[in-house]
């Protein structure tokens, strides 16, 4: 095919531009070049091997870790009038024989593929057979033993450079810090290939965290702003997710759970629900998230701390990918940080690996700690340069008060070594305060030269303050041992004064969400007449998603209804004009989207 790349973008996907970094990532493939592509979620990566495909001759085969991302995927493309399919576990086995036969025939322009699967001696001898234009491994820091998200079977894929030496072969992820893109390209072999890192920011995303203390009533507040919109919220246990779904929709909210202990058909009905319906809301082990492509989720909630600031950084890119305004919202507490670094202790994994993965929960404590740009740090993380100062998280919006603790946390630590590091740090509080509980009369600490010394803090600021010091790593827990709070090198530095230190002030409340502060505004504004036709357009979306049993996300996108709603155009001439229609879905619905503008302008 001689049609140029920006020309192909434009008449099958409908867009007029190409996303920055993605033109030079489509040439280097359609020149044959391997490479690795960092990108961030919502930045187009997929169209990095999407539109070689439709130049380049042959199949393009994409490695891709779940059936629900696949089916999505494929179904998106062939609203667009792509020859697209996949073979996975779903197909029955004469629709699948039929599949490999159409590949033979040259009847397909990309084919999905889950890792697994490639590598069975009969695939790749059935690839082999055919003509294959490209190789793209997605969500590929999955190869990494040192990532968030291993998965044994990628390792399998390195072979594809010796059995398809002359096929380009792009590897892309949104999540890899400098340790894993390294680990990326030796694992994948493509030491030969060229890096494109597309940059990391997110700046539609509004970063807030906040200090746990009644979970419901905190999560209620945040989803004032949310009413009628499509969220995920995370929880740590199923028990858990079972108990904020029940309890959101009492509060009147669309929500449903889902964990891996539902039965597979409520599992995938929850699933489908979400995908095709705008108002939504999943409350979800991490078992729900990496295959879900929908780019109209407006928050992400955590409700308990991921187990890194990788895991961090792609659930919540999870929300707004369409590029308009979304929000991550995170409460935490100590239990949390006891429980994960229980989880990494108890792992099967070596010592080194038990280094990396405390290293990367440190580092997400710190991150929820601090009093700095959230954003900062964050990119600084994955190697991306940022001054901070964002406008758009909670500490930039409402710049959080810090304190010289130095002599507070002296009083703490002391309060550690006066009870042998045997208690965990409700005791410790409660020493610390005065107050003679039971337990503080029974061990005789009501006597300790400690006790009752920190009354400059209330318990909850002495909560923070030792979390705050364990974060700082100037102290350690030990879950061995009843969660007890333990000394250790920087400790005696901070008791001798070799150290200082300075602590945030815990927030009386959760900050206001100004909306008008955000970094980003919806990139088409709508006037009080567009709403009512924006209304339409989504439930005229809802009743095509239902009747083709299709997300509805992959027949319109919500940008792409409020610029129908905004520019409302007569003729199918100017639908395509709209960002996100091409010729295929002027095909399908222009009459349809005409017909529906015309009723609303005319009455």
């Amino acid at each position: 095919m001689d049609e140029a790349p920006a020309n192909i973008l434009k008449r099958v996907f409908g867009f007029d531009a190409f996303r920055p970094g993605q033109e030079e990532i489509v040439e280097h493939v359609l020149a044959g070049g391997d490479g690795l592509v960092l990108m961030p979620t919502g930045g187009g990566k997929s169209m990095c091997y999407q539109l070689p495909a439709l130049i380049r001759p042959g199949t393009a085969v994409i490695v891709s870790p779940l059936i629900a991302l696949m089916q999505d995927q494929v179904s998106a493309l062939v609203e667009n009038g792509v020859r697209a399919t996949f073979l996975n576990s779903t197909l029955p086995p004469d629709i699948a024989t039929e599949i490999e036969n159409d590949y033979l025939r040259g009847a397909f322009d990309l084919l999905y593929l889950a890792p697994e699967r490639i590598m069975q001696p009969r695939m790749l001898d059935l690839l082999g057979r055919g003509k294959v234009a490209l190789i793209a491994i997605d969500e590929a820091h999955c190869v990494s033993q040192w990532g968030h998200d291993f998965r044994p079977e990628y390792l399998q894929l390195a072979e594809l450079a010796d059995l398809f030496p002359n096929v380009p072969r792009l590897a892309l992820t949104a999540t890899a810090d400098p340790r894993t893109r390294e680990e990326i390209i030796d694992r994948l072999r493509l030491r030969d290939g060229r890096l494109f890192v597309g940059g990391f920011d997110r700046p539609n995303i509004r970063y807030l965290v906040a200090e746990r203390q009644d979970a419901k009533r905190q999560l209620l507040a945040f989803l004032a702003g949310h009413e009628g919109q499509s969220g995920i919220i995370y929880c740590a246990t199923r028990k858990r997710v079972e108990e904020i779904a029940a309890f959101l929709a009492d509060k009147g909210f669309d929500a449903v759970p889902y964990h891996a202990g539902l039965p597979d058909a409520t599992r995938h009905a929850h699933q489908r629900r979400f995908q095709q319906d705008d108002a939504v809301v999943v409350v979800a082990t991490i078992a729900f998230g990496m295959g879900i492509d929908k780019p109209d989720v407006r928050f992400v909630a955590h409700l308990n701390l991921p187990k890194s600031i990788e895991a961090y950084y792609q659930e919540t890119g999870r929300a707004g990918r369409d590029g308009e305004p979304a929000e991550a919202w995170m409460s935490y507490g100590l239990q949390d940080m006891i429980l994960l670094r229980r989880f990494i202790d108890e792992s099967d994994a070596d010592d080194a690996h038990r280094r990396i993965e405390h290293e990367r929960l440190n580092t997400l404590l710190g991150y929820c700690e601090s009093a700095d740009c959230r954003r900062g740090m964050l990119l600084r993380h994955f190697g991306d340069e940022h001054d901070g100062g964002c406008g758009n998280c909670d500490n930039c919006l409402t710049p959080p008060e810090t304190f010289d603790a130095t002599v507070a946390a002296q009083k703490a630590l002391s309060c550690v070594h006066r009870v042998d590091q045997r208690f965990g740090v409700s005791h410790l509080v409660d020493v610390l305060v005065g107050k003679s509980t039971e337990k503080v009369q029974r061990f005789g600490h009501d006597q300790l030269s400690t006790f009752a010394i920190g009354e400059e803090l209330n318990e909850r600021q002495w909560k923070s303050l030792f979390r705050q010091l364990v974060a700082a790593g100037y102290c350690s827990i030990d879950a061995d041992r009843y969660n007890a709070v333990t000394l250790n090198d920087q400790s005696h530095m901070i008791l001798r004064g070799d150290l200082t230190m300075r602590a945030r002030k815990p927030k009386r409340a959760a900050p206001k969400r100004d909306r008008r502060k955000a970094a980003a505004v919806p990139s088409t504004p709508l006037g009080s007449d567009d709403q009512s036709l924006l209304d339409a357009l989504r439930a005229w979306r809802r009743r095509q998603a239902a009747e083709t049993n299709r997300p509805s996300f992959t027949i319109l996108h919500d940008k792409t209804l409020r610029e129908l709603a905004v520019a409302k155009p007569t003729t199918e001439a100017a639908l395509l004009t709209i960002s996100g229609i091409g010729e295929a879905k002027r095909h399908h619905y222009g009459q349809a989207l005409l017909d529906l503008i015309s009723l609303h302008t005319s009455a």
